[in-house]
């Protein structure tokens, strides 16, 4: 990738056009790198087969074909100067094809070992070397060989598929060799990671971005609580997570981005455990070549968002460390809130309703984020709320009345 810096507002590589910047899918991470794009002043392109997707409804142009459209391709590439990617699942194979005639970022590489749980898994044992912190103990199994070759210390676990899996989709909690083996049948036998089920004493997440001239630099660590396998809640307050752990895991975070190469912005998700000793420990779990969920609150509690930061990623501009001016959290909403009741609407809808938001907008330090999706529905990702304030103490005060006021669980 080239390290001469596009600028906004200037010439394009094509005649009679501004530096213009893609992105591949169209939900709300690209609809909010597009967003971030334009009040920089780049001239944006989307491309995603949905007509009414969230980023094509708000970018310049928006290229409506499959992902590997090679004639959609053909015009993403000519229409731009840089093309990054709003999510892991893009095919690899398109990344390539781009990267032959534009930069992209993150790469096709960078991609492909995010796609697969399986090289995910051997790329944080290579890095832990460096790091110190490793993932859990876990097998590898494409075979009925490797399935009864499972180490007993690994059970109970959570059998996990290599590909596709995500907000708790393809993973299935085992406690014997027969429950193992039933899940491995139930998920068609395709190629899966066996994880020691952990004691977990919290999850928390890193977001880094790295330039193509090697700079990192990292946000601040996320805590995270999770219901249903989907992030519920994200919290940046001091004293949320020990200092030294939360260290260790910008450390690893950036350790993992360089051994990679990585150019773009990253998250990587770990687990807090508690030894035999009971002290505490990092388990490195996930990552995600792209903005992340958790990464939302730095849209009202940081001077860059995690979406400008990607911004300057792509486009190879200065990435200065990012400063968190105020304490924040970040609840996710769900398209279940449109039905289900809360403090204002004590019955259960089942068409939706829109939830109690000018209730919640009257409360100090909140800051509503939809995604632009034309119907809600259960499960399906609406929007956030970032709520930030002058103390960790008001911060989470507005979090437990927001969670009332919307019928959510307590944090």
């Amino acid at each position: 990738m080239s390290l001469k810096p596009l600028l906004p507002g200037s010439p394009s590589v094509h005649p009679g056009q501004q530096t213009t910047l893609g992105v591949m899918g169209g939900g709300q991470l690209g609809r909010m790198f597009v967003q971030a794009a334009q009040a920089m002043g780049y001239f944006t392109v989307v491309l995603d087969p949905d007509p009414a997707s969230p980023a094509g409804l708000v970018s310049h142009h928006h290229i409506k074909t499959a992902y590997d459209d090679e004639a959609g391709l053909a015009q993403l590439a000519q229409r731009c100067d840089a093309i990054t990617t709003e999510f892991e699942n893009v095919p690899a194979q398109a990344l390539e094809r781009l990267a032959a005639q534009r930069p992209v970022a993150p790469s096709a590489a960078c991609v492909a070992v995010a796609q697969d749980r399986a090289k995910e898994k051997a790329h944080f044992v290579a890095c832990a070397v460096l790091s110190g912190v490793s993932p859990a103990p876990h097998a590898v199994i494409t075979t009925d060989a490797a399935l009864a070759a499972v180490p007993a210390n690994l059970l109970p676990g959570i059998l996990k598929t290599s590909r596709m899996g995500y907000d708790g989709k393809g993973q299935v909690r085992v406690r014997t060799r027969e429950e193992l083996a039933a899940a491995w049948d139930g998920l068609d036998k395709v190629p899966c990671v066996l994880e020691k089920m952990l004691q977990l004493r919290a999850e928390c997440s890193v977001i880094v971005a790295r330039g193509a001239d090697g700079q990192v630099m990292s946000f601040p660590v996320q805590k995270n609580t999770h219901h249903d396998g989907i992030l519920a809640l994200t919290e940046v307050l001091d004293g949320a997570l020990d200092p030294a752990l939360a260290q260790r895991a910008q450390a690893s975070t950036a350790a993992i981005a360089q051994h990679l190469n990585y150019v773009g912005v990253l998250c990587v998700e770990y687990f807090v455990v508690e030894t035999a000793d009971g002290t505490l420990d990092l388990v490195v779990n996930e990552m995600a070549p792209r903005p992340h969920n958790s990464g939302h609150y730095s849209q009202n509690a940081c001077d860059i968002s995690q979406f400008e930061a990607q911004v300057r990623a792509l486009a190879g501009l200065p990435l200065n460390p990012p400063r968190q001016h105020s304490p924040a959290s970040m609840v996710n909403l769900l398209g279940d809130l449109w039905f289900a009741p809360n403090a204002v609407r004590t019955q259960a809808s089942k068409t939706p309703v829109s939830p109690p938001w000018d209730a919640v907008l009257a409360l100090p330090g909140t800051h509503l984020h939809l995604y632009g999706k034309l119907g809600a529905r259960p499960g399906r990702k609406m929007g956030h709320l970032n709520i930030t304030g002058d103390s960790v103490a008001q911060v989470r005060a507005t979090t437990a009345q927001v969670l009332a006021l919307l019928g959510l669980p307590p944090a």
